[in-house]
């Protein structure tokens, strides 16, 4: 990420980018929609479950497993075969991200350990599991074929994230969990799963901000109905790392999380109706 940002707080210059400011606004917007549907008054557990449920579908599809809902919500065995794998990873990912939140304004870096923990799970048993790569070590991502940083970087900016989100940030919250994921996909940090990572970090981020609460706007989702190719494109925006591109990128994850809102208002209107 490059800027010409105050060193003091270089996340909330970007909200003064070009379309930023709209895009914000019209999450918030959505947000608040769905927060008011009355079926959230009385059922926002399901609610909650069901976003999870289809952020995991929707964050494993842009790592090449791309299952229908029902099989992924009717199937049991996640270690079978490589898109079983990446399906099963991202249930788990979503589950674990809601009991990380009170860590990761403290420690992120134990948070995205953490997270690579969870998703290699007990098919991966070596020491490459939950640190970050060191020089030689191949990183194996579907979807993303950007140049890969070197180690040095990778640390570097790991830290420099670190560091911004334990300082805290007057940024929005879409801005911030859009570095968040934007950085992580860039760095590509660990040896596999850094997808799934990156987009589980961006729902920490947009879930302990306050803009969504009850973890109900699955923006994986969004990300996933946008398409893998728009993804790229976005993310390719990001790292030019021009006030252009940068701005792009947020756009994209503004798109993204009011997607989710979409899925997760049409859950509550199945539920209204008897229908789910």
């Amino acid at each position: 990420m490059s800027t010409n940002a105050s060193s003091a707080d270089p996340l909330a210059a970007l909200g003064a980018l070009p379309g930023v400011a709209d895009s914000v606004d019209s999450v918030r917007k959505a947000v608040d929609r769905v927060y008011g549907h009355r079926v959230m008054r009385r059922r926002s557990n399901e609610i909650t479950s069901e976003a999870a449920l289809r952020g995991a579908r929707g964050s494993a599809a842009l790592s090449g497993a791309d299952w229908a809902l029902e099989e992924v919500r009717r199937r049991t065995d996640f270690g079978s075969e490589p898109e079983a794998r990446t399906v099963g990873a991202a249930l788990r990912l979503t589950a674990e991200a809601g009991q990380l939140l009170s860590i990761w304004r403290q420690s992120p870096l134990r948070v995205l350990a953490r997270l690579h923990l969870v998703a290699a799970g007990r098919a991966v048993d070596d020491d490459t599991v939950g640190r970050p790569r060191l020089p030689g070590e191949t990183v194996d991502e579907p979807l993303i074929n950007a140049p890969l940083p070197d180690v040095a970087e990778v640390t570097g900016r790991l830290e420099g994230l670190a560091e911004l989100i334990i300082a805290g940030t007057e940024a929005p919250a879409l801005v911030t969990a859009a570095v968040v994921h934007g950085e992580l996909l860039a760095l590509r940090p660990f040896g596999s799963y850094n997808g799934l990572v990156a987009r589980a970090a961006e729902r920490i981020v947009l879930v302990g901000s306050g803009l969504d609460p009850k973890s109900i706007c699955p923006a994986e989702v969004g990300h996933a109905e946008q398409g893998r190719a728009s993804y790229v494109a976005a993310f390719e925006a990001y790292l030019t790392g021009t006030p252009e591109g940068l701005a792009a990128w947020i756009a994209h994850c503004g798109r993204a999380v009011e997607l989710g809102v979409r899925e997760s208002t049409a859950v509550c209107e199945a539920l209204q109706r008897g229908a789910a």
